[in-house]
C-alpha cells in the first residue's frame, strides 16, 4: 500500500516505494516531533522527510499512481488543511491527534504507535466514513442586473460571516434565505453555516448543537445574536442557502471557511451555500481494540 503521511503543515518528500510523505511541523516540542519522525522512518525502509510546502498539491497531482491513504498527524486544523489540499483526489484520510490541540476529527494516537498499526492498514481492517462537505458560490449583481459567479469555495467544517473591521467589532446584519424563502435577518456578531462534521467546531463554541456526522443536515447558527428569536437551526442538507449582507451594516461582511479568510462580500454580492457532491473520506478505527499493554 502506498502511503502519504501528513504531520501538521505541508512538507513533501518522494520515495519510489512509499509514494509520498508530507511532514507538517507543529508547535510541539522537539523531542515529541523527533519521536514521530523516527517512528515513521522505521515503518518503511526508504522513507524520507523533506520540506517543500508549496509543492504539496502539484506533487500529488503529478504522481503516476495516487496514494491509497493519507495519514495526518496533528490537530483538527491539520486535518482541515489536508482535506482542502486533497479535495480533488478521492483519497481517504486517517488522522491522529498529536500534541495539545483539539482532535474531534482524529483517532486516538495510541493506535499510531502500536506495533500492529501498519498491519491493520495493509489488511484494510478499518471503516471508511463519508463526511459531507459544503460548497459556497459567491455571485455579483452587475448594474444591469445580470448576475455572475465570481468565486467558489468548499469547506469540510463550516463557512461563517463576520465583520470586515480588524480593529472594531461592529454589529452585522445578515439576511438568510432557504430554498428561495426569506427566513430571517440576523443581527449580531455573525453567522455560521456548518456541516455536521463542523458541528463540534466553531458552531459548538458558539452554542450550537452537536449533530452526529451520519445525519444528513446543515446547521445554521448565529454568533451572539441580539434577538432571543435568533436561535440555531438544523435543516436538511438538500437545502439551498442564500446569504446577503444588509445595507444597514454598511453592506459588507467577511466570508471565512474552516478558519481561513476568503473574501469580502459587498452589498451587490450574495453567497449560495449547499452540500458538495463529493464527500471527504475519513478512515475510522473506532471499532478496533488495541492489545492490552503489559
Amino acid at each position: 500500500m502506498d502511503l502519504v503521511k501528513v504531520e501538521g503543515h505541508p512538507n513533501l518528500a518522494r520515495d519510489k516505494n512509499s509514494g509520498a510523505i508530507i511532514n507538517i511541523n507543529s508547535n510541539e516540542g522537539d523531542r515529541a516531533r523527533d519521536r514521530k519522525k523516527r517512528w515513521l522512518l522505521q515503518q518503511q525502509e526508504h522513507m524520507q522527510l523533506k520540506s517543500d510546502v508549496d509543492q504539496l498539491k502539484n506533487d500529488i497531482g503529478n504522481m503516476n499512481l495516487l496514494p491509497e491513504i493519507v495519514i495526518v498527524l496533528g490537530g483538527d486544523g491539520t486535518v482541515l488543511k489536508s482535506a482542502n489540499a486533497l479535495v480533488n483526489y478521492d483519497i481517504p484520510i486517517l488522522s491522529f491527534n498529536i500534541g495539545v490541540n483539539l482532535g474531534f476529527l482524529t483517532q486516538e494516537k495510541d493506535f499510531l504507535f502500536n506495533k500492529s498499526f501498519i498491519e491493520i492498514l495493509e489488511k484494510e481492517e478499518f471503516a471508511i466514513d463519508f463526511r459531507n462537505r459544503l460548497k459556497c458560490n459567491v455571485y455579483k449583481t452587475e448594474p444591469n442586473q445580470k448576475v455572475r459567479k465570481i468565486k467558489s469555495y468548499d469547506a469540510l467544517n463550516d463557512f461563517y460571516f463576520k465583520s470586515v473591521e480588524e480593529d472594531l467589532s461592529p454589529t452585522n446584519q445578515i439576511q438568510i434565505e432557504i430554498d428561495t424563502e426569506k427566513v430571517n435577518e440576523y443581527k449580531g456578531d455573525g453567522l455560521i453555516i456548518s456541516s455536521t462534521t463542523g458541528s463540534t467546531a466553531y458552531s459548538m463554541a458558539a452554542g450550537g448543537p452537536i449533530v452526529h456526522p451520519s445525519i444528513n443536515a446543515i446547521v445554521i447558527n448565529p454568533i451572539c445574536p441580539m434577538s432571543l428569536a435568533s436561535r440555531p437551526v438544523v435543516i436538511p442538507d438538500t437545502s439551498n442557502i442564500v446569504i446577503r449582507p444588509i445595507n444597514k451594516s454598511n453592506g459588507r461582511i467577511k466570508l471565512w471557511k474552516d478558519g481561513s479568510k476568503c473574501m469580502t462580500i459587498k452589498k451587490s454580492d450574495y453567497c449560495e451555500i449547499n452540500k458538495l457532491t463529493k464527500p471527504c473520506k475519513t478512515v475510522s478505527y473506532t471499532h478496533l481494540t488495541l492489545p492490552t499493554k503489559a
